[in-house]
């Protein structure tokens, strides 16, 4: 029997779905039963029928999973998919931090561990973190937000609101450099520039376009062009190719690779799915901590 034949066997018989973030190898995002953005994943988290979830993904993302649905079992096929940006921010570090702004709420970007949302006030996504800014805290002169510094310097340009920055970053956005989009710029004149708003700010200036990547699904979609320069990480052009198969996609740079990601394949699915192995397990008052940032998140 095929291994994608066993894991479509294994996934009826532990009645389980595959969630893959849009960052996965192809192979990955093809078995899946959802592919999406860190805000579409916990939605399918937090809503699906499912006894178990096998989160195609990093680590805080099947955390983040285990919290809004803490009666299912969520696997992660490779337990050392990590996140360097959120081991940037640890919740010791976040407590010392609050102590020199006492009376600020904390916003925290889901790309941190859960003990970390624990200490926070509202969590949210690359896809709503101006919305959410703009909704829950109108009413605040400045709030904390904790770890990534360029896509709270985004929300800040785009809300006003004055932000405490945590000096935290992603390592595979910050390779994307103003230079490779004036290059890309050169080679396709015609194509729009998409960029995710963890990029540096003067990357982000010559975009067209800085949305999460299913914001960059949506664009593509409306958009009459019919090239494509895509500032995040590579895997999201297999999905966008997919999906689009009359339109043309070119990596703003191929040094934009995200390790950890790329660590999960269909070996390690099928051995989870056999083994029930490397289940997210969390503390319970650390879930019901965390939770309410998360739920007021979704709420929005």
């Amino acid at each position: 029997m095929q291994i994608i034949e066993k894991i479509r066997k294994l996934k009826g018989e532990r009645n389980a779905i595959i969630l893959a973030h849009n960052y996965q190898l192809p192979e990955v995002q093809e078995i899946a039963d959802f592919v999406g953005d860190s805000l579409g994943l916990s939605i399918q988290a937090s809503n699906t029928d499912a006894d178990v979830i096998v989160f195609c993904g990093v680590y805080f993302m099947a955390e983040t999973a285990k919290i809004v649905s803490p009666e299912k079992t969520v696997l992660i096929p490779d337990e050392n998919a990590g996140c360097p940006m959120a081991d940037m921010i640890t919740a010791y570090k976040l407590k010392k931090f609050k102590e020199n702004y006492p009376g600020r709420n904390v916003l925290c970007y889901v790309n941190t561990p859960a003990e970390v949302k624990a200490e926070c006030d509202l969590c949210c996504t690359s896809a709503n973190a101006v919305e959410v800014v703009n909704k829950a805290f109108k009413d605040e002169e400045e709030i904390i937000f904790v770890p990534d510094k360029y896509l709270g310097d985004y929300v800040y340009r785009m809300t006003a609101k004055k932000m405490i920055l945590w000096d935290g970053y992603c390592p595979v956005h910050v390779k994307i450099m103003s230079e490779d989009i004036i290059e890309k710029k050169k080679l396709y004149p015609n194509a729009r520039v998409m960029v995710h708003p963890e990029c540096k700010p003067e990357v982000l200036e010559l975009a067209d376009a800085v949305c999460s990547t299913e914001g960059m699904v949506k664009y593509v979609k409306n958009s009459d062009a019919s090239e494509f320069i895509v500032g995040t990480e590579i895997g999201m052009i297999y999905r966008l190719q997919k999906e689009n198969s009359d339109k043309k996609f070119y990596p703003a740079t191929e040094l934009a690779i995200c390790e950890d990601m790329k660590k999960i394949n269909l070996e390690k699915i099928l051995r989870t799915l056999e083994e029930m192995k490397y289940e997210i397990k969390l503390a319970p008052e650390i879930i019901k901590k965390s939770q309410s940032s998360i739920q007021r998140m979704l709420e929005l």
